[in-house]
């Protein structure tokens, strides 16, 4: 008897690891991570965007689109839900829009969610998680001289521009597990090469609209 009680014993200590600590951490961020589709659905597929609690889901304008004609609609697990926008910004201007989903209507583990803001601005080398629904990466915060001076307005914006998520995605602190920002635009420079003058353009960063500037959309009592 003794000897079947070690035994087990050291069975779960074998495969304890592989049950239990493979996952990824950042995929605890999954849950916040919806798809956006207009009506009918783009062509360039699903767009993204994030729970911020109480039925409400932010993503990128240009992803909406223009809201009275897109009627945009948040997906969860594939289930489409109808939207009432709170509040539609413009690629041009604030690049949000907020939209609002009766919360009897979703899942229970997303009601009981928030997403909290953070209350510090962007700093250069801060550990960042991008979030869409199929998955996280990591990236680093760049510097705003790394930019070109024509697109520095876009300061707030991260490096490895192919792998991590694109416009409406959630930009999550590494560390604190605030939403730092939601993907905007990618950020490209042209160079001219010398002698042949062929000109190459390369994508070099991308663009998140800031906690801060997430807040000053949000109309004002709406609490979440």
């Amino acid at each position: 008897m003794h000897n079947c009680l070690l035994f087990g014993l050291a069975l779960v200590l074998v495969f304890l690891p592989n049950c239990c600590f493979a996952e990824n951490p950042d995929d605890s961020l999954l849950i916040y991570a919806v798809n956006v589709h207009q009506t009918p659905m783009q062509g360039w597929g699903p767009g993204y965007g994030i729970y911020l609690g109480k039925g409400l889901f932010i993503t990128a304008a240009h992803v909406a689109g223009r809201t009275w004609l897109t009627r945009p609609k948040v997906a969860i697990l594939g289930q489409e839900y109808p939207t009432r926008v709170v509040k539609e910004g413009s690629l041009e201007g604030t690049d949000l829009t907020i939209l609002s989903v009766e919360e009897g209507l979703l899942p229970l583990r997303l009601r009981l969610r928030r997403s909290p803001l953070c209350d510090d601005f962007p700093w250069p080398g801060e550990e960042v998680i991008t979030v869409v629904p199929k998955g996280t990466a990591r990236s680093r915060v760049i510097a705003p001289e790394r930019i070109p001076l024509s697109v520095r307005k876009f300061s707030t914006a991260i490096v490895d521009v192919a792998k991590t998520g694109n416009s409406g995605s959630g930009v999550f602190d590494a560390h604190r597990r605030c939403l730092l920002g939601i993907m905007s635009r990618k950020i490209s420079q042209t160079r001219t090469q010398n002698g042949s003058g062929k000109t190459e353009t390369r994508d070099i960063a991308k663009y998140f609209v800031p906690a801060s500037a997430i807040r000053e959309f949000i109309p004002a009592g709406t609490t979440f």
